[in-house]
């Protein structure tokens, strides 16, 4: 068995890597999308945390949280709302009793600083572009680039070519 490390941050910022199973495109239309939502609901409610930023493609998704002072445990919300959006699209379970939506785990950054934070933020947000999903951040309907927007994190036009601080990343 592997020995993992995660950072123990409390009231950490991580930015995180979540891919489906296999890669497949599981979340390739609003309904499976809306499970996922209504997951990330749920564990809020139970165990708040804030979320800076996010995208989810077909296959995987990206995002920054804060958590709260005092708090490390971004697996154990990880493990819900796997579990959670899991059970809404895929009842079949395989002989370990696991629903092959999600790979088993997680890739996690503890970011460190404020260009680490912008870095990674950029990053979220060209993803659907890098993919060649859409032309523009703005134009992919699950992300939080409008949200971002609104705040004045960046401007509409944003993205409309790479921008120089992520190119060539890959973070998936």
């Amino acid at each position: 068995m592997s020995n993992y490390r995660r950072a123990i941050i409390p009231g950490g910022v991580f930015f995180f890597t979540v891919v489906t199973h296999r890669r497949a495109p599981i979340f390739d239309g609003p309904e499976r999308v809306a499970y996922l939502r209504d997951a990330f609901r749920k564990v809020l409610a139970d165990k708040p945390f804030e979320i800076d930023a996010i995208v989810i493609l077909p296959d995987h998704l990206h995002c920054i949280w804060r958590l709260p002072d005092g708090d490390s445990d971004y697996s154990g919300r990880w493990r819900e709302i796997k579990k959670a959006a899991s059970r809404g699209i895929d009842s079949r379970s395989n002989d370990r009793n696991e629903r092959l939506v999600w790979q088993r785990r997680f890739w996690e950054h503890a970011l460190h600083n404020e260009h680490d934070w912008r870095m990674h933020m950029d990053y979220i947000h060209y993803n659907p572009v890098k993919h060649g999903l859409v032309l523009r951040p703005g134009d992919w309907p699950w992300s939080s680039f409008k949200r971002c927007v609104s705040k004045g994190w960046y401007e509409e036009s944003w993205g409309n070519s790479e921008p120089d601080d992520i190119a060539g990343l890959d973070w998936e």
